[in-house]
């Protein structure tokens, strides 16, 4: 179809576009911004005055639990949760089973993706066998399979040395490695922040070296093994800061963090709601802000955290419900809310949810310049919702937004030209 988007505020960081414009689609890509192209025919029209436009969001970690947890969701139901929120690229986290180490579960996902037909999804293959921290994946196999990356995430049980093998070996195929700064042995059987809350609740602390020490390590090996590396779910102000360090000293090194860190705190776990039991923890305010700054410098970018789980997995006591937020359909929002309170503008937004994604992938998606497949994102951000049944797609009804109004919401998404959800 040849779709004709009119009047839109236009956010293109890439090609440093913030304006009321028009946008041409045509066979799938961008066929012009602001001029009608010649011999253009509009096959569809949509009005998008007092609308953002930009590219389709990029989520660069991402637990669809399909194969092996189809009863907490499916790539089906997640993808189509994704389109709904604006994203039309997600990477596969590893943490399947069985465990995404192989070329024939690759496959899979992807054949699983082409057959929902929303959203396109990454896998990210495992950096080692079984997610086990000890013999290194066929990292090359999984690269010539559609493996973007590598990644050990979410575990955190490798030793530095092998680390270090893993990092030289993907290196050599120029594959990024994908890790979440957390040292298992200091965060031992940890739940929440160390600090005043969990001292009141009795529950075990995880303190900020927990990070800080993974973070440090990463940034060496990244130096040394010359890696590409991304850290998602940074948590911590000193995190941000070492981060802050490392790339103006060149290192290759990116980083993300969650969208609900950005609003969140380790005082909102006082009422045991399980719903608030993540991973990495919610922290201080002072580290929550830091955060917010990191994400306007583009120290940081933002990934959704998402982990849907079935109901199950958080009605026992918190000490026993397993960690995770399903957060693809809030994400949005969380970062409306910032620029609403004028802690990012949306240039910034959309740097840290597309552009900046796009760049650490090394994909050729995450801007609006003509001739790009057209991967583009209406939303109004003015409108509001609330979070319940009759608006949620995810399978995963673990949030702890649930109820609330939100601000802020996805109207179209386009995915290679093609509108794979509109409301």
């Amino acid at each position: 179809m040849n779709i004709h988007i009119k009047q839109g505020y236009v956010v293109d960081p890439a090609n440093d576009i913030t304006s009321v414009t028009d946008v041409f689609i045509a066979d799938g890509h961008i066929a012009s911004i602001d001029s009608l192209p010649d011999d253009f025919r509009a096959d569809k029209t949509i009005d998008a005055t007092n609308k953002i436009v930009c590219p389709g969001f990029i989520d660069v970690n991402t637990s669809l639990r399909e194969p092996g947890l189809e009863h907490k969701a499916t790539i089906a139901s997640e993808s189509k949760a994704a389109v709904s929120a604006g994203f039309t690229t997600l990477c596969c986290s590893p943490n399947t089973i069985p465990v995404l180490d192989s070329t024939a579960v690759a496959q899979l996902i992807i054949d699983k993706a082409a057959n929902a037909n929303f959203a396109k999804i990454l896998p990210l293959g495992a950096l080692t066998v079984g997610l086990k921290g000890e013999a290194l994946s066929e990292m090359y196999a999984l690269k010539g399979t559609g493996c973007i990356a590598v990644s050990q995430a979410p575990s955190t049980n490798i030793s530095p040395r092998t680390l270090r093998l893993a990092m030289q070996y993907a290196s050599s195929f120029d594959l990024l490695v994908i890790l979440k700064p957390e040292d298992a042995g200091i965060k031992g059987d940890g739940l929440v922040h160390e600090g005043v809350m969990s001292s009141r609740l009795g529950l075990t602390g995880i303190p900020v070296s927990a990070e800080t020490v993974a973070i440090a390590q990463a940034i060496a090996l990244a130096e040394e093994t010359e890696c590409r590396v991304h850290l998602t779910g940074i948590s911590t102000s000193k995190g941000v800061a070492m981060l802050a360090r490392a790339q103006y000293e060149g290192v290759l090194i990116s980083a993300d963090t969650y969208a609900y860190q950005l609003q969140l705190t380790a005082l909102d776990v006082g009422t045991f709601d399980a719903n608030y039991h993540v991973s990495p923890p919610l922290r201080t305010a002072e580290s929550r802000d830091a955060l917010r700054a990191g994400v306007a410098s583009g120290v940081l970018q933002v990934s959704s955290g998402h982990n849907p789980h079935d109901l199950d997995s958080k009605l026992a006591p918190f000490t026993s419900t397993e960690s995770g937020v399903s957060s693809l359909e809030t994400t949005l929002s969380s970062m409306i809310n910032l620029v609403k309170s004028e802690l990012l503008d949306w240039h910034q937004m959309v740097v840290a949810l597309a552009a900046g994604p796009a760049k650490t992938l090394g994909l050729e998606e995450g801007h609006l310049s003509v001739g790009a497949v057209a991967d583009v994102t209406i939303f109004d951000p003015d409108a509001t919702w609330i979070v319940n049944n009759e608006q949620w797609h995810s399978s995963g009804l673990n949030t702890p937004f649930w109820g609330e109004t939100m601000t802020g919401q996805v109207t179209h998404t386009f995915v290679n030209g093609r509108l794979v959800f509109e409301r």
